[in-house]
């Protein structure tokens, strides 16, 4: 066993959806997990589910605080847009050795491990990664207003937006579009309800999309096709071709599969962990190049 898998060492995976601390204790792992993390979205809150999930790592694992501050440290949250919001972070958080990254190299590391391939990752927010001869390469990921596409936000707000243009006669309403006027009292509600609306409350809806698209709903369909259309464009786009591992990540990227054009699904695969496993991972490479 190398030295960098003895190395006790925490990580942080963080999301618009929730935030986990892992601990490695040189023979397991000890997780937490708090609420919400995009430092983008809400830095303070954000800073504040870290800070309350090393107070419950601690008491987890019968460490004290201040010994779980020392160790190197792998935080991956998504909205680190830049050197800019790291640097801020990097002040704010109480740890003596720390990498700070967005969410992305983590959840690529862990979908894929040694693997050369893609990965759509679709949670809250969205982003796309490629892992080919060891280089990484990632589009999209610009957050709520300007991209996210195929995220579970973005499907909730498109599934609100057909409903409106159901109501408009636009569009032929769906069992879907009845259910969303149902539960938000209308259309009035529905407007109501997006003006004020954060990425998760929309990302919430975006489950009885799945479900009712799987049942044949045309408005539901309609939405997921299109989802997939924007990962159809993207995977190309980071190096992928026919024959390399497609990762389709995050709690809303594996309903995409049967809407992905046939040659794509033929190459979908499970994922080797999840985003916290591969912070751990980049959390052991952090302490052995400190080690040097």
């Amino acid at each position: 066993m190398t030295e960098s898998q003895h190395t006790r060492v925490m990580a942080i995976d963080g999301g618009g959806t929730r935030c986990r601390l892992a601990l490695w204790t040189g023979r397991d792992v000890v997780s937490v997990e708090t609420g919400s993390a995009n430092v983008s979205t809400d830095f303070a809150g954000g800073v504040r589910q870290i800070i309350e999930g090393i107070g419950a790592l601690a008491a987890k694992t019968g460490e004290s605080v201040d010994a779980l501050k020392a160790l190197p440290t792998f935080v991956g949250l998504a909205g680190v847009t830049g050197a800019e919001i790291a640097d801020r972070l990097r002040q704010a958080l109480p740890f003596a050795h720390l990498r700070i990254e967005d969410d992305r190299p983590a959840a690529l590391r862990g979908a894929l491990g040694d693997r050369d391939g893609v990965i759509a990752h679709c949670g809250t927010g969205s982003f796309f990664g490629s892992r080919i001869a060891g280089a990484m390469r990632f589009s999209g990921g610009w957050g709520p207003v300007l991209g996210d596409e195929a995220s579970a936000q973005w499907i909730g707000r498109a599934a609100l937006k057909v409903t409106l243009r159901a109501v408009d006669g636009r569009l032929k309403p769906s069992g879907l579009s009845q259910m969303l006027l149902d539960r938000f009292g209308g259309a009035a509600g529905i407007v109501r309800f997006g003006g004020t609306a954060r990425p998760s409350e929309f990302g919430a809806l975006a489950p009885h999309v799945t479900e009712h698209a799987a049942a044949g709903d045309a408005l539901g369909r309609r939405i997921m096709g299109d989802a997939a259309s924007d990962i159809a464009q993207s995977l190309p786009a980071i190096g992928w071709v026919p024959g390399m591992t497609i990762c389709l990540t995050g709690g809303i990227g594996p309903h995409f599969e049967p809407y992905l054009p046939a040659a794509m699904q033929a190459d979908v695969s499970a994922s080797v962990g999840e985003p916290l496993a591969g912070a751990l991972s980049l959390a052991k490479d952090f302490a052995m190049e400190a080690a040097r």
